[in-house]
C-alpha cells in the first residue's frame, strides 16, 4: 500500500537499528552528559559511516542539548532517505514475540507517543514507521500483528495523519489510535467536545491577539467584551507553547500590561483560571492514562505552586507527599476513579482512542477539571527506585495493561480471520 509508486527494481527497505528515544532519554534524566555521544555519533557522519539510525539518534540528542531546530532539521534528513527504524531495548525481543507497528511522524520530539517505554519487554518486538508524505510506504510492510499510531495533532504531523487515514480501511492489521480521532485531540476544540458533562470541567481556549490584550490592558476594552465574558483572574500562554511555556497566572489589567511587556509573541490563548487549591492549601495535579477504555493512575504532583508540574513538585524530597501518591495509587480503583466514574465514562468514550493521557485536578466541588489530553505524554520508568520506591509498581501495571490490550487486538484479528 504504498503513497507512491517505488521503481520496481528498488529493494523493500529493512528496519534499521538506533539506540532509540527511551535510552537516549533516560541518560538525560538520569543526569548523563549527552555530549560525549553527540561526538561519537558527528565522528561518524564526519567519517561517512553513520547509518540513518545514529542520524536519528543524532536529531534526537541535538534536540535534548537544546538544539530543537537543528535537530528537527538533522531528522527530515534522515528520514528522506529512511524511514524504517528498530531501537535497542534494554530487554531484547524473545522468540514468537507480539509484532508491534508504530507509525509516527516527522516532527519535534515530543510530538509522537514515546512508545518504548511502554513496550519495552521481552515479549514485544517494535519497529517504527515514520509516514513521510510524498514518500512511498514499504512494499510489502515489515511483517506486524497490530498497528499503533503515535503520531500527535500537531501541525507538522497532519500530512502524515491525512496519510494514514486514507489508508487505514485497507491496513493489513489492526490499526489503533485511529489518525481521525487523533485529529480530534486539540486543545482549541477539546472544551468543545467535552462539553455538558456532569462533574467535569473544560475552560474554553480563547485565542486573543497582543494588539487585543493590549487593549485590555490599557482600559481600552473589557475583558469579557473580546473574550466571551472572561474577566479575571486568567492564564495565559503564547498560541502553540508547550510545557508551560510561558504559562501565566493573571489577575488583573496592571498584571496583563506586565505580562505583555515581559513577551514577544503576537497570538496568545487565554482560560479562565480554576481555583483547584486544596485544603490545605497544596496544588494536586493528576496524570491518567486511559488504556482499552480503563483510567489507571500515572502520578500526582502535589505542589505549593498552581501550576503544578511533577519534575518541580518536590516529590522526590517529600515522604509526606510520597505518601500520599503511594496511596493515590493503592487506592485509585475504589477512590479517585469510582469517585469520578460518571464523568471519565463520558469522557473516554467521547475522546474514543485506545490510548491517551489526562492532566486534570479536583475544584473545590469536587469536579473534576481538565488541562489537557493527548497522546504524547512521557509515561516512563525513570523514577529512582531508591527515592520513589512504589512507582515502579504502578508502571509496570500500566505497561502490562498496554501490551495486554495489543496482544488482544492482535489475537482477536486472527480469530476473525480464521
Amino acid at each position: 500500500m504504498p503513497t507512491q509508486t517505488r521503481q520496481r527494481n528498488e529493494p523493500t527497505p529493512q528496519p534499521v537499528d538506533r539506540i532509540g528515544f527511551s535510552a537516549i532519554t533516560r541518560m538525560a534524566y538520569d543526569g548523563v552528559s549527552l555530549m560525549p555521544l553527540w561526538q561519537q555519533l558527528m565522528a561518524k557522519v564526519d567519517g561517512g559511516v553513520a547509518t540513518p539510525g545514529d542520524g536519528l539518534d543524532l536529531a534526537l540528542v541535538t534536540q535534548l542539548l537544546g538544539e530543537g531546530q537543528a535537530g528537527h532539521a538533522i531528522q527530515t534528513e534522515v528520514l528522506a532517505v529512511h524511514q524504517l527504524f528498530r531501537s535497542l531495548s534494554r530487554t531484547g525481543a524473545a522468540a514468537g514475540a507480539l509484532r508491534v507497528l508504530a507509525l509516527a511522524a516527522d516532527t519535534a520530539m515530543g510530538d509522537n507517543t514515546p512508545i518504548e517505554f511502554l513496550l519495552d519487554q521481552p515479549g514485544v518486538e517494535l519497529t517504527t514507521l515514520y509516514v513521510v508524505p510524498g514518500i512511498a510506504l514499504p512494499d510489502p510492510l515489515p511483517a506486524h500483528d497490530v498497528t499503533i499510531v503515535i503520531a500527535a495533532n500537531v501541525e507538522d504531523s497532519r500530512g502524515a495523519l491525512a496519510e494514514i487515514a486514507r489508508l487505514a480501511p485497507i491496513w493489513p492489521a489492526p490499526l489503533l489510535n485511529g489518525p481521525t480521532k487523533i485529529r480530534m485531540l486539540d486543545r482549541d476544540t477539546t472544551p468543545v467536545l467535552l462539553a455538558g458533562i456532569d462533574g467535569l470541567e473544560v475552560p474554553a481556549r480563547i485565542a486573543l491577539t497582543r494588539a487585543e490584550l493590549a487593549a485590555v490592558a490599557q482600559g481600552t476594552h473589557p475583558l469579557a467584551e473580546i473574550a466571551d465574558g472572561l474577566d479575571f483572574p486568567i492564564t495565559a500562554r503564547p498560541r502553540g507553547a508547550r510545557a508551560g511555556q510561558g504559562l501565566c497566572r493573571i489577575a488583573n489589567r496592571a498584571a496583563l500590561a506586565d505580562y505583555l511587556a515581559a513577551r514577544a509573541e503576537d497570538d496568545f490563548v487565554v482560560q479562565r483560571f480554576v481555583d483547584t487549591a486544596s485544603e490545605d492549601g497544596l496544588f494536586r495535579k493528576y496524570r491518567l492514562v486511559v488504556i482499552d477504555g480503563q483510567p489507571y493512575a500515572c502520578h500526582m504532583a502535589i505542589s505549593e505552586q498552581w501550576n503544578a508540574w511533577y519534575v518541580t513538585a518536590g516529590m522526590a524530597q517529600s515522604p509526606s507527599k510520597q505518601l500520599e501518591e503511594a496511596t493515590f495509587f493503592y487506592t485509585f480503583d475504589f477512590g479517585f476513579a469510582l469517585r469520578h466514574r460518571t464523568p471519565l465514562t463520558e469522557l473516554i468514550t467521547r475522546i474514543g482512542l485506545d490510548y491517551f493521557t489526562i492532566d486534570c485536578a479536583q475544584d473545590a466541588n469536587g469536579d473534576l477539571v481538565v488541562f489537557e489530553i493527548g497522546n504524547t505524554a512521557v509515561v516512563h520508568d525513570m523514577d529512582s527506585d531508591e527515592q520513589l520506591p512504589y512507582r515502579s509498581r504502578q508502571m509496570n501495571k500500566l505497561f502490562d495493561a498496554f501490551a495486554a490490550m495489543l496482544l488482544y487486538r492482535a489475537r482477536q484479528a486472527v480469530r476473525s480471520a480464521a
